[in-house]
């Protein structure tokens, strides 16, 4: 029998598709702002600019291929895309993320640059990487001793192949 495989394609990031995830910042003129509040059990608040690289994953047939996923329970996780198209695959933090027929519960989300999004403490995350650029970076805002809370799934190993399609530029939907 071959190798289980779940093709995942990327929605537009939206309040209410990714309110099971976290949430989106908002201006602070709209009514909604501050409603989400950041987490750090460990007191821990650390502000720093990371990368992802092309070179980081694997690509294959027009698809990202999803090989792990991370979680961190002790906080949320907020993130800004400064300069390149991305992509972010999450699932409920809640899931084991134990079994291939789990893959059904991955979502991924199309990122441009200034897209901002905060993680639930919990939520298991991939990327973001870079669509069509050599590298992604982001502005981070997570607990400083993130590798202490660093939970991992290998995602092949445990769930099947898990591939991430992303429209092209010219295919995206405004929003």
């Amino acid at each position: 029998m071959g190798k289980f495989v779940c093709r995942v394609i990327a929605q537009p990031l939206t309040a209410d598709a990714w309110a099971p995830f976290g949430w989106l910042p908002v201006a602070d003129t709209d009514p909604g702002d501050g409603k989400g509040r950041l987490s750090f059990a460990w007191g821990d608040p650390h502000v720093n600019v990371i990368a992802h690289r092309a070179d980081e994953i694997e690509r294959r047939d027009g698809a990202l291929v999803c090989g792990e996923m991370f979680r961190h329970d002790s906080h949320t996780q907020a993130l800004l895309v400064l300069d390149a198209r991305a992509v972010v695959a999450v699932a409920p933090g809640g899931h084991p993320l134990g079994a291939p027929g789990d893959a059904g519960v991955i979502r991924a989300f199309e990122l441009e640059p200034l897209d901002a999004f905060v993680l639930h403490a919990g939520t298991w995350h991939w990327g973001p990487f870079p669509v069509d650029a050599e590298t992604v970076h982001l502005y981070n805002v997570q607990g400083r001793r993130y590798c202490e809370d660093n939970m991992k799934v290998d995602v092949a190993a445990v769930l099947g192949e898990v591939e991430i399609s992303v429209a092209q530029p010219d295919a995206m939907p405004a929003r």
